[in-house]
């Protein structure tokens, strides 16, 4: 089976049963179930879930060596948005889009916990590059605490022209740079945005760049001027969280 669709530990597969994404087999190490295990076994069997009982060692092969907390499933492969859906999504909910765009991030567990903090603040859906970009995988799935089940997902071809599509619809693309014209907190991030985060090492590109709207940046007093890349995304997203709300 493809290993892309493996996904591993009690809360991803605990939300992908949630979800009602096929599945097609959840793995449970040997042994009493405990916990959450537990209640995960019994939900297969009420969905009528293919289950089957594995050593430990095997589970411990399948997941790679990481801590799968035994169990884990093969589920069907992931069911892409279109960008489209996205805004029909936000207008469902009489709400103004909020949109997340990963310019090119590359670590599968950055990804993941962006997706995690999009899933927590609200996020309409998340927009990625179809190439030179983290695949959705187990890593992915489980880093994101099976927020990767909920959140929309859009692959696009071209990031500068969704932009500018975007744009057409009266979204203000809003960007994370450290060299940016303001500071974060103090920028209008209410109605509908596109958030924008950079690649880890070289930020973003610069057709993207140049299609913000808004360069916006995080304030920092410590000898190193940078923030890892899901945890600079999750401070800005939560500052349109919280403008949203007022």
């Amino acid at each position: 089976m493809n290993t892309d669709n493996l996904i591993f530990g009690r809360n991803s597969v605990g939300e992908l049963l949630k979800s009602g994404r096929s599945i097609n087999k959840i793995l449970f190490a040997k042994g009493k179930l405990d916990g959450s295990v537990q209640k995960i076994f019994a939900d297969a069997k009420n969905s009528g879930t293919v289950v089957e009982f594995v050593e430990r060692e095997k589970l411990d092969k399948i997941a790679g060596g990481k801590n799968h907390q035994g169990v884990a499933a093969y589920a069907a492969a992931i069911q892409y948005s279109t960008v489209e859906e996205i805004m029909e999504y936000a207008e469902s909910k009489n709400e103004a889009p909020f949109i997340v765009l990963l310019d090119e991030i590359e670590d599968p567990q950055n990804l993941g916990a962006i997706l995690r903090t999009c899933d927590a603040v609200g996020v309409h859906g998340v927009i990625i590059p179809k190439r030179r970009n983290a695949p959705i995988n187990s890593t992915v799935a489980k880093t994101s605490a099976g927020a990767v089940e909920y959140v929309k997902i859009a692959k696009v071809t071209n990031v500068a022209q969704t932009l500018k599509e975007l744009k057409k619809l009266n979204l203000t693309i809003v960007g994370s740079d450290m060299t940016g014209e303001i500071e974060f907190t103090k920028a209008d991030l209410t109605g509908g945005i596109c958030f924008v985060i950079g690649n880890e090492g070289k930020g973003m590109r610069r057709l993207t760049r140049e299609n913000c709207d808004l360069l916006v940046n995080i304030p920092m007093i410590g000898k190193i001027n940078s923030l890892n890349a899901s945890v600079a995304g999750a401070v800005i997203m939560y500052e349109i969280f919280r403008q949203r709300r007022k």
